[in-house]
């Protein structure tokens, strides 16, 4: 399978615009683009939801099943959303549907669902599907205060267990750094082993004007 799963240090970090970036940039480039979402939550919240900003992206004709075959109301965890919806999280579907999007398409661009640890069903997690779909990482991480020990933790998670990491994305990075955002970015390089890139804030509406995806994401697909 040729592609890469988008995962996060937590909520709010910036999944989904890194990942629509680069299913963006991979388009535009002239690749068929599958996404992926194994869940979405939150389409009580007001909002262009996370599979149809995906689907945009990638310039994908793919249906709401095939891009996210859950899907929820309230901003919840997975396996508490299934559970209060009476409909259980299938690991063996998603993975199904995963391959069968990537078997229709040049590449795959997966976004996972909070962070690595975040569990699907009570004893599948995020990180157990990363693994099986066997895909490089890309963690989209916050450039501010706060993001040495999660986007470390995150490194930690996902080598334990054998991931391969093409970089971590500091997002929105700032148009002009600070001593705190420069810092972190080059803490994190060393410490964790990995390239850093940037991504700045991106107008979600506007797909000409998104700025070219993370370069050491793209060189993991082995594009050439």
């Amino acid at each position: 399978m040729r592609g890469v799963f988008v995962t996060g240090t937590g909520t709010e970090v910036g999944k989904t615009v890194v990942a629509a970036v680069i299913a963006n940039g991979l388009a535009a480039a002239g690749e068929k683009v599958a996404a992926f979402k194994p869940v979405v939550t939150g389409l009580d919240e007001e909002g262009e939801p996370d599979h149809e900003l995906l689907r945009r992206a990638a310039r994908s004709t793919q249906g709401d099943d095939e891009i996210a075959p859950y899907r929820f109301g309230p901003p919840a965890s997975p396996h508490l959303a299934a559970e209060e919806a009476g409909e259980p999280i299938d690991p063996a579907r998603l993975v199904e549907l995963a391959r069968a999007a990537a078997t229709g398409a040049d590449v795959l661009v997966c976004e996972g669902v909070g962070g690595l640890l975040v569990p699907l069903t009570p004893g599948y997690l995020v990180r157990d599907l990363a693994r099986t779909l066997e895909l490089p990482l890309v963690v989209a991480a916050s450039p501010g205060l706060g993001t040495i020990n999660h986007t470390l933790m995150t490194l930690e998670a996902a080598r334990a267990v054998g991931l391969a990491i093409a970089c971590v994305v500091f997002t929105p990075s700032p148009d002009d750094p600070g001593p705190v955002e420069e810092s972190n970015r080059a803490t994190v390089a060393s410490l964790g082993g990995i390239a850093v890139e940037r991504l700045p804030l991106v107008d979600l509406a506007n797909l000409g004007s998104w700025p070219p995806a993370p370069a050491a994401a793209l060189a993991a697909l082995d594009l050439d």
